[in-house]
């Protein structure tokens, strides 16, 4: 499946040809499941100006028309639906690095306690009871808008330091009240997110959460809270963890190898008896048919190979001896 990869090319949030053709490409390219990147639920909850959002019903009709193209290559066409918390008000990355101003069209960003992710980003207005309330609606309008559109599945990002991770660290969350302090309180904020999507998510549709399952340093959320986590998750009727990890604090020390999250997926998988989701440098057909085999998640989520080679399926399909169907455009070619 493709993992949601930020394009930051959209304007108002509004999708357009560029997305049409990555995510279609994609589809051809015979992805089982395609979530679109990271989607806004509000317009302060983007990462850049150019992120993708479902804060408005003008939003609808461009997605609607990328999902009817995936469905029609046989592709699921999923979206993630993110707040990006203490992280927002940036450019586009191949722009600058730098906090965007007010001036600059910025805005100020928002998180569970006013802690700044490192000396390069604004430090954030502390969420009121009232506005973290506000949030959880946006999210179950935004999954809404989401079916409209045509996605039959979505993912809610609680991982990489956006506001619902910040929410469940303890390094970034010093609340005092019932959105903070121990493990049941940090965690309120995504289970009330949960219980209000499914609200207005159709019980036959999937629903996946992507986690960082650890955040690499002393004192931050670990492997056992995820276990414990993805647990309360599978009772609320979340049908697949997506295991990745870190991103919410920025002095981690992460050795990058390839398939190095895999032991995440495989922990939580057994540690809950839910089903898991890879990902994280899996470049190969070869690895990611060991990795189901051995049992150690459900789906591979792949990203970064699957820019450099939208036909990855196709090609891995062929490398392992499986037969599939190409798009009768393309069957010429597949000999």
């Amino acid at each position: 499946m493709v993992s949601p990869m930020c394009q930051y090319s959209a304007i108002d949030g509004m999708a357009n040809d560029w997305h049409l053709v990555h995510l279609g490409s994609r589809a051809v390219g015979g992805a089982g499941l395609i979530i679109a990147e990271a989607c806004a639920v509000a317009a302060e909850g983007r990462i850049t100006p150019n992120d993708l959002g479902l804060w408005k019903e003008e939003h609808i009709p461009a997605l609607k028309r990328i999902t009817d193209f995936i469905k029609e290559q046989g592709s699921v066409a999923g979206i993630q639906l993110a707040h990006a918390g203490r992280k927002a008000s940036f450019p586009q990355p191949w722009v600058d690095t730098a906090l965007l101003s007010k001036e600059q069209g910025g805005w100020e960003p928002v998180a569970p306690s006013a802690i700044a992710f490192n000396d390069k980003y604004a430090l954030p207005h502390a969420l009121t009871t009232a506005e973290i309330s506000e949030l959880i609606t946006q999210f179950a309008q935004a999954a809404a808008r989401a079916y409209q559109a045509g996605f039959q599945l979505i993912e809610l990002h609680a991982a990489h330091g956006y506001l619902i991770n910040e929410f469940l660290s303890p390094l970034s969350n010093h609340r005092t009240d019932e959105w903070g302090g121990n493990f049941e309180n940090r965690c309120r904020f995504l289970i009330e997110i949960v219980k209000a999507v499914k609200m207005v998510w159709p019980e036959a549709l999937p629903i996946f959460v992507r986690i960082s399952a650890t955040e690499w340093v002393e004192g931050g959320w670990t492997i056992e809270d995820s276990i414990a986590l993805a647990k309360e998750l599978k009772n609320l009727g979340i049908d697949l963890v997506d295991c990745s990890s870190g991103g919410n604090a920025a002095n981690a020390k992460i050795a990058l190898t390839p398939g190095y999250q895999v032991p995440l997926s495989k922990a939580v998988r057994d540690g809950a008896d839910i089903a898991t989701g890879a990902v994280g440098l899996i470049t190969q057909a070869s690895l990611s048919q060991t990795i189901l085999e051995q049992g150690e998640a459900d789906l591979i989520f792949l990203g970064r190979e699957l820019l450099r080679d939208p036909y990855f399926p196709l090609h891995a399909a062929k490398e392992l001896g499986v037969d599939t169907t190409w798009p009768v455009q393309y069957q010429r070619a597949n000999k």
